[in-house]
């Protein structure tokens, strides 16, 4: 689905086109002084080739990186930041809307692959924002709501709707933080009471979002940093105070995921501590049993023998049974004594 939305310098007012303009009015849309948003999403081929090969030529790697996820349904391209001649390209992976309703929980796809991100692909140039997404996204969403409400801040350039774009999808990691270090606390608390191993699938499963989340954060800044330091001409000055915000707040989310990889690490260390004590005091009852029910069996096996011609005492008594017996309660209470003396109880 191809969506256009272009701001009139005129009428100082968004306006939206239907696709066939791209065809109808291609020589003026490229030339104009208005702001041209081309979103498309989840786009077929044909409309893939309308936009980014007979509206807007892109390089051919571009266009591959873009038509990803259509080509290799899986793992989307890493967030990355290159330039071209006449227009900036940006890969940033925002978080599915199946992910964000079922945080902590994994997401299967239906064939079987789990994808906690997608991807969103940007082309920026001087008077024009192209963005690509195969899932509905709350960032393209938010924006459309944004310029129907503040239609004039368009004037401002798809540098400032690019950051709005960014800014939106650097925001959905909050709620993700969020569970993430509640369950840790919960874990935590939990770990050494009772180290059970639901506790430790779900440690694993935890850890293995984190790690997720770790390596897109720091791609992401990467990006950001890029952005906002003035390396590109179709950024202008004015929004690079915008961008170091952005980037600002993914610092500390980095920040934030990085502790709980390393809080995440020491919960682990503590359950597999915290077990390995169990299965010591377990280990430590058993062997107590063994040592008092074994001069039990010794009794029990000398007196068993029923030596017709035997010299030991009590063989043939009438109270050796009972015999028997006391003897084996005293070694027993002699073997508790001595672990008492010894406070191994």
């Amino acid at each position: 689905m191809i969506t256009i939305q272009i701001w009139n310098h005129a009428t100082n007012t968004v306006e939206a086109r239907d696709p066939s303009a791209l065809t109808a009015e291609r020589d003026a849309l490229l030339i104009t002084k208005d702001v041209v948003w081309i979103d498309l999403q989840q786009p077929t081929a044909e409309e893939e080739q309308l936009v980014l090969q007979q509206f807007f030529t892109v390089h051919s790697l571009t266009l591959e990186d873009i038509t990803r996820l259509r080509r290799k349904p899986g793992a989307p391209h890493l967030p990355k930041v290159e330039e071209f001649p006449d227009y900036l390209f940006v890969i940033v992976n925002p978080l599915t809307r199946e992910f964000q309703r079922h945080i902590g929980k994994p997401v299967e796809r239906p064939d079987g692959s789990a994808r906690p991100f997608t991807q969103l692909s940007i082309i920026l140039t001087q008077h024009m924002l192209i963005t690509h997404h195969g899932d509905p996204m709350g960032c393209t969403d938010q924006l459309q709501a944004y310029l129907q409400r503040h239609g004039a801040q368009a004037h401002r350039g798809p540098d400032y709707l690019c950051h709005l774009i960014l800014d939106h999808t650097v925001d959905e990691y909050v709620p993700v933080l969020d569970y993430i270090n509640d369950n840790l606390e919960h874990l935590e608390t939990h770990v050494l009471q009772k180290p059970r191993p639901t506790l430790f699938q779900r440690m694993l499963r935890l850890k293995r979002e984190i790690i997720l989340l770790r390596k897109t954060l720091i791609h992401e800044r990467e990006v950001l940093v890029r952005l906002s330091r003035g390396e590109f001409a179709l950024v202008d000055e004015r929004e690079m105070v915008y961008y170091r915000n952005v980037y600002d707040h993914l610092v500390r989310f980095t920040e934030l995921i990085e502790s709980s990889r390393e809080m995440a690490s020491d919960i682990l260390q503590t359950y597999l501590a915290a077990t390995s004590n169990r299965l010591s005091q377990i280990m430590k009852v058993l062997t107590m049993i063994s040592t008092i029910v074994l001069p039990m069996t010794l009794i029990s096996g000398i007196y068993g023998m029923n030596f017709e011609n035997s010299e030991w005492p009590d063989f043939h008594a009438t109270w050796g049974f009972q015999f028997a017996i006391a003897l084996m309660l005293v070694s027993g209470m002699v073997s508790l004594l001595l672990f008492y003396w010894r406070k191994w109880l």
